[in-house]
């Protein structure tokens, strides 16, 4: 059925939030018997497996995070799917699940989007569709073991700008007590479990005033892993450096990867190494990373009784890089580098 392409109208597109919105369909993939199925696109919004399925018992569970925007030209693109269907099958080997195929995974984008293509917000609203693949295994299994059945759908909805009113200044405090990961345990891929360990230190972060939690390397506790949900960038005194921490339990954000080539791209010297909690006070500008937002600028660290401080608005270049990765997944900003997939 051929869709309109044009924007909804009975969505009151500045008003959105970053929720779950029920839209048309998704896709959904099943694996059995050495083989992947024939794409589906499904309108319920709901899954039934087995009660035995090892998603459920043994953590079998992986997702990714992207957005399809609608660019300043007309066209509708997605900003660098390849890479999230390379770290997905990374994550995917590390589950003992089958891979994807790059070119089933794009396809199912390709398909689920367009499918949903009224959905897409409009240029100039600064919202997006945001796309969720996501890998369960399905089969059943009660022994320890990986499933003999996995499930692979993406599911999509469209969601507004994360902050409405500009980019403002969080503080973060640094979690001691709690790890979000083992040092050498599943910290490097996107597992669901990943993020149920978040969730107790975060809200006691919460509690306490603080938005987002920064946390650790597992090992020593001396150095910085990651924010809650984003990776850590900051930038040095004198503007010339961006400096991001290297760790073995640290997810590998596409974010933060596109953050460091356009870095380069402006002349800034990036530095991906261990980062000391001392460096902290050495630093002009930090941030948060990820795909909901990008950037999230942080105006303070608190760690113990000691406080670093920052600006309560975006950093200079914090604000440069920003608007430059955003401008090209907009079509504003020549795409010198082919990161945008056009569906």
């Amino acid at each position: 059925m051929n869709r309109s392409s044009e924007p909804r109208n009975d969505i009151d597109w500045a008003s959105l939030g970053f929720q779950f919105t029920p839209v048309r369909s998704h896709i959904r993939y099943t694996w059995k018997n050495g083989e992947w199925s024939k794409g589906t696109l499904c309108n319920e919004h709901t899954i039934t497996m087995s009660v035995a399925a090892t998603c459920l018992h043994y953590g079998q569970a992986a997702f990714e995070g992207l957005k399809a925007f609608r660019c300043k030209d007309g066209r509708i693109c997605v900003f660098r799917p390849d890479e999230n269907c390379k770290r997905m099958n990374r994550t995917v080997h590390q589950l003992l699940g089958p891979e994807i195929p790059e070119e089933m995974f794009l396809d199912a984008i390709r398909t689920v989007v367009r499918d949903n293509i009224d959905y897409v917000p409009p240029y100039g609203s600064g919202g997006s569709l945001y796309i969720r693949p996501l890998y369960i295994g399905t089969g059943s299994q009660i022994g320890v073991a990986p499933a003999d059945q996995y499930d692979f759908l993406i599911l999509v909805m469209p969601v507004g700008a994360y902050y409405k009113d500009g980019l403002h200044g969080v503080p973060a405090l640094i979690i001691e007590e709690y790890d979000r990961a083992a040092p050498l345990g599943m910290g490097q891929f996107k597992v669901a479990g990943n993020y149920g360990a978040s969730l107790m230190p975060a809200k006691k972060a919460k509690l306490r005033g603080f938005p987002i939690p920064l946390f650790l390397d597992p090992k020593e506790h001396k150095y910085i892993d990651e924010f809650g949900t984003s990776n850590f960038l900051a930038i040095s005194r004198d503007g010339t450096k961006y400096i991001t921490s290297d760790s073995a339990s640290i997810l590998p954000s596409v974010t933060n990867k596109s953050l460091m080539q356009v870095a380069e791209d402006i002349g800034l010297t990036v530095e991906k190494r261990a980062i000391e909690v001392g460096e902290l006070a050495d630093f002009s500008e930090v941030d948060a990373c990820g795909t909901a937002v990008v950037i999230t600028p942080i105006s303070s660290i608190t760690y113990g009784d000691t406080v670093f401080q920052y600006a309560n608005e975006c950093g200079k270049v914090s604000k440069k890089l920003y608007d430059r990765l955003t401008g090209i997944q907009k079509g504003e900003v020549e795409d010198t580098h082919n990161w945008l997939f056009e569906v």
